[in-house]
């Protein structure tokens, strides 16, 4: 029959975190590390509405069609989903700041290497 979702979307969240952190600890290049961090903040994000899917599941509206007996095994939990869609509001705003930075460092410096942000302010 193949694959669950559930382990297909856990594999490629973890997969998409492993390349981003890859990204964030080997690129020197300030705009590459930028999209190390949307790459593994994608993948938690993947990986946190896996956690809450349930194979032939239904909204958790206790109903006619969904009773309370059952609504413990067929429910989809919202609380994952709600949590991702915050946490994308966040991450965009995350990533603009970083970008702004990135923009203001290009400007003083005029490279995007880290390599050159070795001096101290204290």
């Amino acid at each position: 029959m193949g694959l669950p979702i559930s382990t297909i979307l856990l594999t490629t969240g973890f997969l998409l975190m492993l390349i981003g952190i890859w990204g964030i600890l080997r690129h020197r290049n300030l705009l590459r590390i930028i999209i190390g961090f949307g790459l593994l903040d994608t993948g938690i994000h993947i990986v946190m509405v896996a956690t809450g899917y349930i194979a032939g599941g239904t909204a958790p509206i206790i109903d006619k069609a969904l009773g309370i007996d059952e609504a413990t095994t067929r429910a989809v939990d919202p609380i994952p989903s709600a949590l991702v869609v915050t946490a994308i509001v966040i991450g965009f705003s995350v990533t603009a700041v970083m970008l702004a930075y990135a923009i203001r460092i290009h400007d003083a410096h005029k490279t995007l290497s880290i390599d050159v942000l070795t001096e101290s302010k204290w």
